[in-house]
Order: C-alpha cells, then sequence, then structure tokens
C-alpha cells in the first residue's frame, strides 16, 4: 500500500508547479479590454509572433497536464485532437460553426478553468494570462492538430 501512495504522490509531483505563469505578450496587437469571440491571431501579420509567444507560453502553462507538443500522457486531454470534429466537415458553414463552437469553448475552459465534484482538474487562467496570451496559445495549438 505504501508503494502505491508513493507512485500516486510522485506521479502528483512530476507535474511540477501548476501555477498559472505570466506570459510578455508586448510585441502582438494589444485587444483591449472586450473579449473576443474567434482568435484574431489565426491569420495575418501576428500569426508568427503570436506563434513564437504561443509556443513558450503553452510550454509554460500548458504542458505539465496536456504534455509536450500538446501530446498528452494521458492525464489531461490530448490538445491535438481538440477541434478535431471541426476538420473532416465538408461543408463550409458546419466547419465554420463547429470552429466558432471550439473557440468559445476553449476560451471558457482556459479563463475559468474547469472543476467537477469540488475538484480542480484544470486551473482558471483568467487574471493571470492576458486576452493575448490565451489567444496565442491557441494559435499554438491549432499548428499541432492531427492531419
Amino acid at each position: 500500500m505504501a508503494a502505491v501512495l508513493g507512485l500516486a504522490v510522485h506521479a502528483a509531483w512530476a507535474h511540477g508547479d501548476v501555477t498559472p505563469q505570466a506570459v510578455d505578450t508586448s510585441t502582438l496587437p494589444q485587444l483591449g479590454t472586450k473579449w473576443l469571440d474567434a482568435n484574431p491571431y489565426s491569420t495575418g501579420p501576428a500569426q508568427k509572433e503570436a506563434l513564437r509567444i504561443g509556443t513558450s507560453a503553452y510550454n509554460q502553462n500548458c504542458a505539465r497536464c496536456h504534455g509536450l507538443e500538446a501530446i498528452s500522457g494521458g492525464i489531461a486531454p490530448d490538445l491535438r485532437k481538440f477541434d478535431g470534429d471541426c476538420t473532416g466537415l465538408a461543408d463550409a458553414a458546419k466547419k465554420a460553426a463547429c470552429f466558432k463552437e471550439m473557440d468559445d469553448f476553449y476560451m471558457a475552459t482556459v479563463r475559468r478553468g474547469r472543476v467537477r465534484d469540488g475538484r480542480v482538474y484544470m486551473p482558471p487562467f483568467e487574471g493571470t494570462l492576458t486576452q493575448e496570451a490565451i489567444w496565442a496559445i491557441r494559435t499554438y495549438i491549432e499548428t499541432r492538430r492531427e492531419p
């Protein structure tokens, strides 16, 4: 029994400090105080910088649970599959609506976290991460989609 308990404690510690870490987004276009409904960095001139920042921010804040390069080790969802149901849709309108729904779900989850039965499955990042940082992380996750 002690060995099982020891393994459980080690597994919990293996994920390190899960306290959200602030991200410097000063080189990105600032988005203001109103939370956007869609990722403004998915395309356009800021995409490359958002990807650079998002990759670092993901590694600082998300990889502990969701895995390096968004490949989950089983603790949290594999983010390469996050919007996989959308990518296979042939109808352009349905595909756009699906991605919009996933952006809404992503933003709500990251901002408020996930708690079930009083247990924190994901900490809330609103107040620690700016809107710019959260969308930059989404930009990174978009590049990790499974084909």
